[in-house]
Parts: C-alpha cells; sequence; structure tokens
C-alpha cells in the first residue's frame, strides 16, 4: 500500500510540472471553494425563504464553485482539449445543482 501510495504521489507530482500546475495548491482551492460554495447556497436560501434578494449569494456560490477550475484554466500549460470540455460541464452541472438544490430547500421550506 505504501508503495502505492508513493507511486501516486509521484505521478500527481509529474503531471502538475508537465501543466506547471501545484497539485497542492489546486487540491486546496478545491476543498475551500467547495465549502464556501455550500455555506453561500445555504445563506441564499435563508434569504429566498425570507423573501430577500439573493443575488449576491448565487453570485458568490458561482465565483467559489470557478475557483480551482479558473485556476486550472489560468495556470495550467498544455491541457488536453478533453480538459477544456470538462470543465465547461462541470460549469453547466454546477449551475443545474445550485438552481435544483435551492429549489429544494425552500419548497421544503413551504414556500
Amino acid at each position: 500500500m505504501n508503495e502505492f501510495l508513493t507511486q501516486f504521489k509521484d505521478y500527481v507530482i509529474a503531471l502538475g510540472e508537465k501543466h506547471q500546475v501545484d497539485p497542492l495548491l489546486l487540491g486546496s482551492l478545491y476543498l475551500v471553494s467547495k465549502v464556501s460554495m455550500v455555506c453561500f447556497l445555504g445563506w441564499a436560501a435563508r434569504r429566498f425563504s425570507l423573501k430577500r434578494p439573493i443575488t449576491l449569494q448565487l453570485l458568490l456560490a458561482s465565483v467559489s464553485f470557478s475557483i480551482p477550475y479558473l485556476y486550472l484554466l489560468i495556470v495550467g500549460r498544455n491541457l488536453p482539449f478533453w480538459i477544456y470540455i470538462f470543465i465547461v460541464l462541470m460549469f453547466v452541472y454546477g449551475a443545474y445543482t445550485i438552481r435544483k438544490k435551492l429549489m429544494t430547500k425552500t419548497t421544503g421550506a413551504g414556500l
């Protein structure tokens, strides 16, 4: 098991060097962005149930969702084309998920 983890670590580091992306920074950005996105969505759902504007909260949730992918697009070099397609699909899926979560939370609140 230890040998597998060492090989995986070496592979990720080599891949990061090949595309000029720091894997630790990308992973940290991903983790932080998802936690903050969930917090902003909760804040938006709460404000929506109180019938207050939620534009700022949705904008912040969208930006926090996008941060690791934007980092990859800006810093990454020699990325395969499928990475760009994957990122676009992630943005579409993220927008769909945000909408679905908001509708679920607000419908459950009796609205």
